[in-house]
């Protein structure tokens, strides 16, 4: 049973900002997105930057509202509710957001540093359903910082007494703090070390197996998204261009968006068509802007498969396998 279940998710931006800008010229941030999120499942969303995998992660917290589509949340606590998450007012969507926490890439950034550890940790408890006595607080904080493998004597410190690895170890231990269902994770392992990355990785790993938690993990390096992660989903420009098993997508993985993803980490060499030598990165903004997405395949200026369909005509997300979806009029 899924746990959250995104529909046909659109959300687009005016291209220029600021008072003078032009009106009508926008990016399609997302478009036309759905997938679900099983329970006790890590489901990765990958692909390069700007391709809409945080701005996705955003509007299911509604940190930003989406122009179109549905996000159902269904809750395991209590009497298991539905939840419409675009129709949420008020105190039901404080009451959601404690159910779904968000990590941030950057914890130099989300950890303000003229609070205490002890203060960042119960800052958002204090004014949530789940609000405690101060010493119920203290004892949950400092278990809290024990499960993520810090002391509980660094409860009185400040982030900037910490390492980069350390402060993304007290971003997942305020997070925890509430008791969430879904935790998001954008890039977490991103801006540290390889060693530390992997880290990271088992620590969240342990805490899936012992609380029960389902996970939003997102990534650009499909390598690590599938260590990490059940099913991924591959984005594209806003678009889902292909979703599996993260064993199926590492095995075989059909898309040329993927193959080249793949190839950016040394898994996959990338394809040997004759007629087009290999992936090239001298695609400029110009030629990508000029191929619409809402007519065409959205990756076609930059496939080495490409055909004319592939510029005419938009491919549908099909299923090709059992759990095995596919944007891409090859092979189909």
């Amino acid at each position: 049973m899924a746990i959250i279940t995104v529909t046909n998710l659109k959300k687009r931006f005016n291209l220029e900002a600021g008072f003078f800008a032009r009106f009508g010229r926008y990016v399609q941030a997302v478009n036309d997105l759905s997938f679900s999120i099983g329970r006790n499942e890590s489901y990765g969303l990958v692909g390069e930057s700007g391709c809409g995998k945080t701005t996705t992660a955003r509007l299911l917290v509604r940190m930003y509202e989406a122009d179109e589509g549905s996000i159902i949340f269904d809750s395991s606590a209590g009497n298991g509710s539905v939840l419409n998450v675009r129709a949420l007012k008020k105190d039901d969507l404080k009451k959601y957001r404690e159910k779904v926490k968000y990590v941030f890439q950057d914890p130099a950034r989300s950890l303000n540093p003229r609070m205490t550890i002890y203060e960042i940790l119960t800052s958002g408890r204090r004014w949530s359903s789940l609000g405690s006595s101060e010493k119920q607080n203290r004892e949950d904080a400092a278990a809290i910082l024990e499960e993520v493998g810090l002391n509980a004597a660094d409860l009185a410190r400040r982030p900037s007494e910490f390492s980069g690895g350390q402060r993304q170890r007290i971003s997942i231990a305020r997070a925890l703090l509430m008791k969430p269902e879904l935790l998001i994770c954008d890039e977490v392992v991103s801006a540290l070390d390889v060693s530390i990355q992997g880290q990271i990785l088992n620590l969240l790993l342990d805490i899936r197996s012992r609380r029960d938690l389902s996970f939003l993990f997102i990534a650009h390096d499909l390598k690590v998204a599938s260590y990490f992660c059940d099913r991924i989903g591959v984005m594209y420009r806003g678009e889902l261009m292909e979703e599996a098993a993260a064993e199926t997508l590492w095995q075989n993985g059909l898309h040329p968006y993927t193959e080249l993803l793949f190839s950016s980490v040394g898994k996959l060499s990338a394809p040997d068509n004759p007629k087009e030598a290999k992936f090239t990165a001298s695609v400029t903004r110009n030629n990508l802007a000029n191929v619409s997405a809402d007519t065409c395949c959205a990756f076609a200026a930059r496939c080495p498969y490409a055909q004319e369909q592939c510029f005419t005509e938009k491919p549908l997300l099909r299923e090709v396998a059992q759990g095995h979806r596919l944007r891409c009029w090859k092979g189909l």
